[in-house]
């Protein structure tokens, strides 16, 4: 799924998704720099990003993966 990734000042890092119209904060990530492990959404989402250097600027549009509806972390 296509999502937009960015940074603001009042809610940190967030993701937008354009076909739901959807933006919610990331409230938890695998790793600090985000790329290449799984982020967590407030509404329970969970998707896999993709390997990008982690000076990757912000924002940007990507192909992230959505895990299964329980939205397992491992």
């Amino acid at each position: 799924m296509k999502i937009m990734i960015r940074r603001s000042p009042d809610a940190g890092l967030s993701i937008y998704v354009p076909k739901k119209d959807l933006e919610e904060p990331i409230v938890e990530s695998e790793y600090e720099t985000l790329w290449g492990g799984w982020i967590k959404v407030a509404n329970g989402w969970v998707l896999d990003l993709p390997e990008m250097a982690s000076d990757t600027r912000l924002p940007i549009t990507i192909n992230a993966k959505k895990r299964g509806e329980n939205g397992d972390v491992p």
